[in-house]
Formats: C-alpha cells, structure tokens, sequence
C-alpha cells in the first residue's frame, strides 16, 4: 500500500471501529478471527484503552500490509476437543429428559400457584414450583431429610447425568476419579438452610442453631457432596454468578479439559428459591411477574405486554468429556461443546447495558473461542426472561452479531419453565442439546403481542421442525455477568 496522507480513509475508519466498539478492539470482522493484526504506532498511544485522532496521522504510516481474514479454525485435538456424553436433570416436568423436552415441545407451561408455603399475603403467588419431588435410589433417606432443596437437586440431576454417561457407581470405581471433577453452581445457594438457621437464632438464640446450617447453606455444598457421594477426586468448587452461573460452569468445565487437568467434568446449575425469603426478595426488587390470576400466561418473553420473569427451580447437569476420553471408554456422544466466553457489563446491578455492548461481544468472543462465523450460527436458545428492558437488550445484542438473521431461530425455554436463576443454563444447555439431536425446537410461548424490533423468528407457540448448525446458549444475571456457549452436532 502506498504512502498515506491528507485525510486518510483508513484513519477515519479505524477512528470509526474505536468508537464503535469502546476500546475493545481496533478491527472487527463479525466474529472472524484476524490473521494479521495491524501495526499500531506505539503501546504508550494506547496505553488509557482508547487510539487518540492524534496518533493515527496518517503522513507516519510508510506502508502497511493489506489485512487478511482467516478462517474460523475449530479444535482438532481429541485430548482438547469436548463433547456431551450424559445429561440429567431435575426440573417442574419431572427428572426424564424425554418427558422434559416432550413437554416444552408440547407448549405446556409448568407454572402454577405456590403451595410450598402459605403465599396468600405475597403479591406474587405463582412459580415454577416443583411438585412430588423423589430422590429415592439416589439420596439415603437420613440425609435427604437434612438437606436443602437445592443440593438434593443438584446431587439427584448429576447422578443421573453420570447414569446416562455410563458411568455409574462400579464403572466408576474402575476408573482414576482423580482425572473426574464436579462443577455444579447456584446463584443462591442452600436458601431455606440459611433462613431456618437465621430464624433459630434470633426466635431461640444461637445454641439452637444447627450445626448443618453453615454446611448447607455456603454455595459450594452441592459440588461437594456430589464428590464425596461419587468419589470424584478431580477439580471440584462451585461458581456463583447469579443467572449466568451454569453457563460460567461449562465454561470453566470444558477449559480444565482443554488444558489437561481433567478428563470427565460434571458440570451445571442447581436452585431452589420457591420459598419466602427467595420469592418476597424478588418481589421487593420489582422484577416479577404479577399475573396472579393467570399464572400459565405470566411468562410471555419479547411480547409486549410481558411485566417481568417467573421464578423457577430446579437443577440441570451435563457430562463434559475429552473426545479421547469418550472415544476410549466407548461413550455415546451427543453433541459437542465448541467454545463459550464470559463478559461484564460494568454498569448496573440488575439492568442491562442499553446498547448491549457486553452482551454483543460475549457472542462474538464465544464463537471466536469456538472457532465458528456468525453465518454458522441458526439457533440461539435465548435468556428471554420476559422483562422489560432485558428482552430488548438481548435482541438488540444478537442483531449486532448476527447481520442476516432470516435463517436464525431463537426461543426463550423460560416462558414454560420460568427463570430458574443460577439452574436455568442448565436446564436451557439440555433444551439445546435436544433440539440438535431430535431436529425440533420447542416454541416460545404466550407470543401474543410481539415486540415490533423483534424481527427473529422466535419459534411463537408452536414447535417448529430445524436442523441446529451451529448453537449458542446465553445466560445473564445480575451485576452484569454474561455468559454464552456454543454447542454443535458431534462431527467426527
């Protein structure tokens, strides 16, 4: 390329990009991943985050190599590459992950009045509330009395992921636990442990507290009894990061098996909030649904009519596994986990960013880590909580991404299930894992009154027939953490 001088083009467009993007990053190109990055002037120039018009004169720039676009490159490496070998689950539809997907495929909400506790007197009196729980077979009956809903969840979900893996108690014991690990998070932890003991202390005094109370209710207890129950020696800690914390869970997963740390990783989300210091706490922060006397219709993601999320619960549990881990034990595969990526918003403790900046380029890092283009991309299994300023903000965000979004479908599983907070990429990654492997994603329901900036097909009220490409899961929560995972048929 020639000498550049007078007002320079190329100036003005990188100037453009910087503005654009707030710093991140000096070239875009849709999720591409750049070959070459260009030659910046100095790293002093650059060194508050921003390129000054100043350092950009174009008179100093001699010459500079016309920049390249390389293709999306996916891992190769069996030992790297991380795959879907088991799934379980607990959830408003029961424990089968047939039953489950059969039911979201129907369009059957699973919210209903609350009767766990006299609700009455709350504003909100609905949920996703799971009814005729059992964790016969997987909890001794001594400790199933003690603990919180949430580990019980979480224990019954991960031993049943380790069932339909193939791996359970005798295969187990023939292998090195010390290569498996556990990494299931909640965003609340063990709620009515915490509430009970608190009750105790301030109705009776300190000496009759529990001693199970601290035990049951710190958020890394579910990951731990997993272990203990299983003997699963490998990483093993929780992450909480509210909505988005199964989604962070994978991620974190799936990068101690890309690093060699780990062969076989149990990982997702667990949560059981239905209770009065879960429901009344959402309600004083104004961000729930008050359709009480119709509570099936309450859920309504991107329609305009929507007037906040619905509380959910349950757990969601998924085996990550080496292809060369897989491949040698003799696993079934169900689909394969291609990258994920999390980000911040910086800005608010419950509302998104307006402009969707965190959430656009969690997208573009994902895929980027995945090594896929956003034209790969045909279904996004959408956070869509049915809030206001959040649905929008989300959509806004996936249309940055994704230009040409004819070929794109998006459904919001929390308009049957509701919001299953820190549980709720768990159970949405198993919905994914579903519609890639039977070829049908289930409907986003209570799309009455659609959102005129919602030009994506969202799937409305009845299931439609696709074959998934490529996929991404997004999961948001409050304090701004976004989280995005890609997942795709298994290719050999």
């Amino acid at each position: 390329m020639a000498s550049i001088a007078g007002t320079c083009p190329l100036g003005a467009l990188l100037r453009n990009k910087v503005s654009e993007s707030n710093g991140i990053s000096l070239v875009h190109y849709d999720g591409l991943r750049l070959s070459h990055k260009m030659q910046m002037p100095s790293t002093a120039s650059m060194s508050s985050g921003y390129t000054s018009a100043s350092s950009l004169k174009c008179g100093t720039i001699k010459a500079m190599a016309a920049p390249t676009v390389a293709a999306p490159k996916r891992e190769k490496d069996p030992k790297k590459r991380v795959v879907i070998t088991g799934m379980g689950l607990v959830s408003v539809f029961g424990s089968d992950i047939d039953t489950f997907y059969n039911k979201l495929l129907e369009g059957e909400s699973g919210i209903s009045l609350i009767d766990r506790f006299d609700a009455s007197n709350f504003s909100v009196r609905f949920g996703g509330q799971i009814r005729d729980f059992s964790s016969e077979g997987y909890i001794d009956g001594k400790n199933d009395r003690r603990l919180d809903d949430c580990w019980r969840y979480c224990i019954v979900a991960g031993k049943r992921a380790l069932d339909d893996a193939n791996l359970g108690h005798e295969v187990l014991q023939n292998m090195d636990r010390t290569r498996i690990g556990v990494l299931v998070g909640t965003g609340m932890g063990g709620l009515t442990a915490f509430s009970t003991g608190v009750e105790a202390l301030i109705q009776k005094g300190y000496k009759k507290i529990t001693p199970f109370f601290i035990p049951y209710s710190i958020t890394n207890m579910g990951s731990a009894l997993l272990a203990i129950d299983t003997g699963l020696m490998g990483p093993n800690y929780s992450i909480s990061t509210a909505c988005a914390t199964a989604n962070y869970c994978f991620y974190a997963a799936a990068n101690h098996i890309r690093r060699g740390e780990a062969d076989i990783m149990v990982v997702g989300g667990t949560e059981a909030a239905i209770m009065p210091t879960g429901v009344g706490g959402f309600i004083a922060c104004r961000a729930l649904s008050q359709r009480n006397e119709d509570p099936k219709k309450a859920s309504r993601p991107w329609d305009k009519d929507r007037d906040g999320f619905v509380m959910g619960e349950g757990s969601g549990v998924l085996i990550m596994e080496s292809l060369e881990s897989a491949t040698k034990r003799g696993a079934k595969i169900i689909a394969e986990y291609l990258g994920g990526a999390i980000t911040c918003d910086a800005h608010h403790m419950t509302d998104p960013r307006s402009d969707g900046l965190g959430v656009s380029s969690c997208i573009k890092k994902s895929l980027e880590d995945a090594g896929v283009s956003s034209e790969e991309v045909n279904y996004v299994n959408a956070h869509a909580t049915s809030t206001l300023a959040g649905d929008l903000a989300e959509v806004n965000a996936i249309k940055k991404v994704f230009k040409d979004t004819s070929e794109l479908k998006m459904n919001a599983t929390k308009s049957m299930i509701g919001h299953g907070l820190g549980a709720a990429g768990g159970l949405e990654a198993i919905a994914t894992m579903k519609a890639i492997t039977t070829g049908w994603l289930h409907p986003t329901i209570n799309q009455d009154n659609l959102e005129v900036d919602v030009t994506i097909d969202t799937v409305p009220n009845v299931k439609k027939q696709h074959e998934v490409n490529v996929a991404i899961s997004n999961s948001f929560g409050f304090g701004g953490h976004n989280s995005v995972v890609v997942f795709a048929p298994f290719r050999p």
